[in-house]
């Protein structure tokens, strides 16, 4: 049964209200050192390194594989949730209302563009694309794709089912078919990244 490690990015350098693609922040930066060496030492051994395409995964991702000397797979289905809106300010505004909610409720047409955007389709990506996976991987992805993972594994409709902190590592394992979550990551003592 392959085990997944699927860590939230580093603190960026903005947030999802103010730019759309930020980097890392420098406590970021530090934080993807230290998260860098936490799966080295858990786990011991190269694993395949998958990221979100957005930078603030992809910097993440940078120190684990220069330790491991590997190039990361960008895989699109791991990115940050699609948003309906593209003013920053709207988009705070819609984001947190979505993340109050349910899947039940995704794609009612306040949360979904009023039909633009398929966001159960989305939440199906990201679990076919854990659920495919055939061997030990570590994911750098986003505080909402690691809630849909941490829901599937354990049949919450939330949309948030946790708080996962920066750099916090979750673990899953999957049959090829479900989820299992092993182990929940830390949590953020805020409530909304």
């Amino acid at each position: 049964m392959p085990t997944i490690y699927m860590i939230r990015h580093g603190e960026a350098a903005a947030g999802w209200d103010a730019d759309m693609d930020p980097g890392l922040s420098e406590k970021g930066r530090a934080q993807s050192e230290a998260v860098a060496r936490e799966i080295e030492g858990r786990v011991g051994r190269k694993l395949p390194i998958l990221t979100s395409p957005l930078r603030r995964c992809r910097e993440t991702s940078e120190p684990l594989a220069t330790l491991w000397g590997r190039v990361p797979y960008i895989e699109p289905r791991v990115a940050e949730v699609p948003s309906a809106v593209e003013d920053l300010a709207e988009r705070g505004v819609w984001l947190r209302r979505l993340m109050a909610g349910t899947w039940a409720e995704a794609n009612l047409p306040e949360n979904n563009g009023n039909g633009a955007l398929d966001l159960i389709a989305w939440r199906n990506a990201v679990g076919t694309a854990l659920t495919e996976l055939t061997e030990d991987t570590v994911i750098f992805s986003h505080f909402i794709a690691i809630n849909v993972a941490a829901g599937l594994a354990t049949g919450d409709d939330r949309l948030v089912t946790f708080r996962p902190d920066n750099c916090s590592v979750t673990v899953f394992e999957t049959s090829g078919a479900a989820l299992k979550l092993v182990e929940q990551g830390r949590e953020a003592d805020t409530k909304v990244n």
